[in-house]
């Protein structure tokens, strides 16, 4: 994983602590939501939007998975969800979290940013439990 500071033309790597919390971010969405969740952070090959796609489409479930693409070096951000998590993840839903990313990026909380986003997309996507009553 390679990341950009907003304003800096130079790459650096997550360090290890980085890391653990973002595994750590997206292992407490998986538990709430029960759905897949893989964060690539890094330069896309191409359009960012059919690289995003092309690696969604390679997950072992993409129709129960979330894939979030990061891509610092033009500051791209891309969220593809398979099928199974669209009926309960809104595009609105999705367009809140890339708002929540986006202004923490700016900030510089580049893994705040990313742990915070993650908790927004798995909370929405989380399925709602309804409660039948009896006739």
């Amino acid at each position: 994983m390679e990341l950009v500071a907003p304003g800096d033309n130079r790459t650096r790597e997550l360090s290890s602590r980085e890391s653990a919390e973002i595994d750590r971010s997206i292992r407490a969405a998986e538990a709430l939501c029960r759905f897949e969740f893989s964060v690539f952070i890094g330069t896309a090959e191409g359009d960012t939007r059919a690289y995003a796609q092309r690696l969604h489409a390679s997950l072992v479930a993409p129709a129960r998975s979330l894939l979030l693409l990061v891509d610092p070096t033009v500051r791209a951000i891309e969220v593809v969800t398979g099928t199974e998590v669209r009926r309960h993840l809104t595009d609105r839903e999705v367009e809140l979290a890339v708002l929540q990313l986006r202004s923490d990026f700016v900030a510089g909380d580049f893994v705040g940013g990313l742990t915070r986003g993650i908790a927004m997309l798995a909370e929405h996507a989380r399925p709602q439990h309804t409660l039948h009553a009896g006739s």
